[in-house]
């Protein structure tokens, strides 16, 4: 994967994470707890929905924060050189996530 593939890879996952965000934002809101309007069971199940769409968001927040660094490390010429120890990212590794920024031996620790 060349760094321009890279870039336009990122930048549409990106793109697509801000669309899934706004989709799920119903979701994520405060649940009314009027039991005049829903049984428990049914306020319990929304209770339910809400904390996975809050958790769906969390895990959407990470990504977005890897994708942004990533875009950075293009910008400044780092792409593909592990932060730790400044060795190549095996290019198979970066294909499966652009989003890498550690070797193989760095990231096993």
């Amino acid at each position: 994967m060349d760094l321009s593939d890279a870039k336009k890879v990122l930048e549409t996952e990106l793109i697509a994470l801000e669309r899934d965000d706004a989709l799920g934002a119903d979701d994520q809101k405060t649940v009314t707890l009027d039991q005049q309007s829903v049984g428990r069971l049914s306020r319990m199940d929304a209770m339910q929905r809400q904390a996975m769409a809050q958790a769906t968001a969390r895990r959407r927040a990470g990504r977005r924060h890897r994708i942004i660094a990533a875009l950075k490390r293009l910008e400044e010429g780092e792409f593909g050189h592990c932060q730790d120890c400044g060795d190549d990212i095996a290019a198979g590794r970066i294909a499966l996530d652009p989003t890498v920024s550690l070797c193989l031996s760095c990231a096993n620790g």
